[in-house]
């Protein structure tokens, strides 16, 4: 792709890049751009569309006392709420790459009385699928996309020992090698693309000093809001301090309270984030990537296969050429 053609290029045409392989369709112009300059669509809780909805999963164990007792005891009351409220995503991750993401939030847990070492995700119960499952499954899309680059970011470790962690870490590069990218590498898609690199794997743990292909916890921007207009404000006044210097995520995702849950009975988190996603997608189309104080990096959301999400994000890259053009 020549840079007259990159030059020329109109919004519209960015908007309209196929999202199940933006990457390799970006303008030549932004081959050298460090991934952590690029605006890049994220998937907050990436693996909840599979949780284990027969009630035989119990509440994980970073819910309140409270919750977790009235569970025991009041199941088919309390399970509707849990389920309504617990779930960020609809999709797979299959299909969730095919939308545009390319940043996944993996939240990873040891059910509790488990004698397997199986891991699952988490995010009020567990899922059914296991970590293995999943992380096959993005193997086989990146098998398919093989100038695609996604971005791994494993947290909230619950119930994981030393040995657990390290059985992670070994299924992580069975599933993976050759495509790790280590640590030490530059972060431009040219650059991965000829070293043939398509995971960052980030994980928030103190052993990450110790392996050369696990990259840092990436910072996650979390307003705990439950309103789009406070969400919005908070993340106004942390851009007036900088950015990080890295990849960094702002996570557009609305946080419920128990207090907000309470008065509205007979909704569910995706109507909280249907009936908000106008507001805080009119405000993602005026932030801008790059290096400069207040750019935006890896932007997160719920339901991200809803309203344009991912290609409203992936078309803040035009304001890159345009001003290198």
């Amino acid at each position: 792709m020549s840079s007259v053609v990159v030059t020329g290029q109109s919004e519209q045409s960015q908007r309209e890049l196929p999202m199940e392989s933006w990457m390799s369709h970006l303008p030549c112009a932004l081959w050298d751009t460090p991934l952590y300059h690029l605006a890049i669509p994220g998937s907050h809780n990436a693996i909840t569309y599979c949780l284990d909805m027969n009630d035989t999963s119990p509440v994980d164990l970073t819910q309140p006392n409270m919750l977790q007792k009235l569970d025991k005891y009041m199941k088919p009351l309390i399970r509707p709420f849990v389920y309504r409220w617990a779930i960020t995503q609809e999709y797979t991750v299959k299909k969730q790459l095919d939308c545009g993401v390319r940043y996944c939030d993996l939240r990873i847990a040891h059910r509790p009385n488990d004698s397997s070492t199986d891991l699952y995700f988490y995010h009020g119960v567990y899922t059914t699928l296991t970590v293995e499952t999943v992380l096959m499954e993005i193997r086989e899309w990146l098998d398919a996309h093989p100038k695609e680059v996604v971005i791994l970011s494993f947290s909230h470790f619950l119930g994981l020992t030393q040995e657990l962690h390290m059985l992670l870490l070994t299924t992580i590069r069975n599933v993976f090698t050759p495509k790790l990218c280590p640590k030490t590498e530059v972060l431009t898609l040219r650059n991965l693309w000829a070293l043939g690199y398509q995971v960052i794997v980030s994980y928030e743990h103190n052993i990450v000093s110790y392996h050369g292909d696990l990259w840092p916890h990436i910072p996650y921007w979390w307003a705990n809001k439950c309103k789009a207009e406070a969400l919005i404000e908070e993340f106004e006044d942390r851009k007036q301090h900088g950015r990080p210097g890295g990849l960094f995520v702002t996570g557009i995702n609305l946080t419920e309270d128990l207090k907000y849950i309470c008065t509205h009975p007979t909704e569910s988190l995706k109507d909280l984030v249907m009936a908000t996603y106008p507001t805080l997608l009119s405000w993602v189309k005026e932030q801008t990537p790059g290096s400069k104080l207040g750019c935006l990096n890896i932007i997160a959301g719920d339901f991200i296969t809803e309203s344009n999400f991912a290609p409203t994000v992936v078309t803040l890259n035009e304001k890159l050429l345009k001003w290198s053009s």
